[in-house]
């Protein structure tokens, strides 16, 4: 996986970097996550890696998939990724950009895992405790996983609070095993 990421942080770099000199960050992002997700598609997976295609075949379905959705330098990136045989690393680069841009912007993305679903109030009182936390905006996103039996685990960057009761549990396991 680290290979995959040292060959995309050079494109997601230059894309943000185009990006904030046109003042467009939102519009790449749509466009970037667009992109991601058609070349994560397994026919057009399958469709990158078949010679007998042809790049210029392949560009154009691309583009066609996207349609009118992105704009004509999100287009000629895509040409560029193609051209180099690097459009696998899209989602990477997507991946990478959001990261650049989240710091770029002072905002920080936390998934809470949470035994139970989460009220809209409870959501915006976890999301403004993270805040005064982190000292930025926190984007918070919540996934509901019964097997936690209770409590939530929170996951902030590579930070990680397991305040889950099967957290506790394991924990209580490992400390008695010893």
């Amino acid at each position: 996986m680290a290979e995959i990421a040292t060959v995309a942080r050079p494109y997601a770099e230059a894309v943000f970097q185009l990006a904030r000199q046109a003042g467009a960050l939102d519009t790449w992002s749509d466009a970037l996550a667009l992109a991601a997700s058609v070349a994560a598609d397994d026919e057009m997976k399958r469709l990158a890696d078949d010679p007998a295609f042809g790049k210029e075949r392949f560009t154009e379905l691309f583009l066609s998939v996207c349609a009118d959705r992105i704009s004509a330098e999100a287009g000629n990136f895509i040409r560029l990724l193609v051209d180099n045989g690097r459009i696998a690393i899209l989602p990477e680069v997507a991946l990478q950009y959001e990261t650049l841009k989240a710091a770029a912007t002072g905002e920080k993305d936390a998934v809470v895992t949470s035994a139970w679903p989460m009220t809209d109030t409870q959501t915006q009182e976890l999301a403004s405790s993270l805040q005064k936390k982190f000292g930025c905006k926190v984007n918070v996103t919540v996934e509901v996983d019964p097997g936690l039996i209770g409590g939530v685990i929170i996951t902030v960057g590579d930070e990680v609070y397991d305040a889950s009761v099967r957290g506790k549990l394991q924990e209580m396991a490992y400390t008695l095993n010893r």
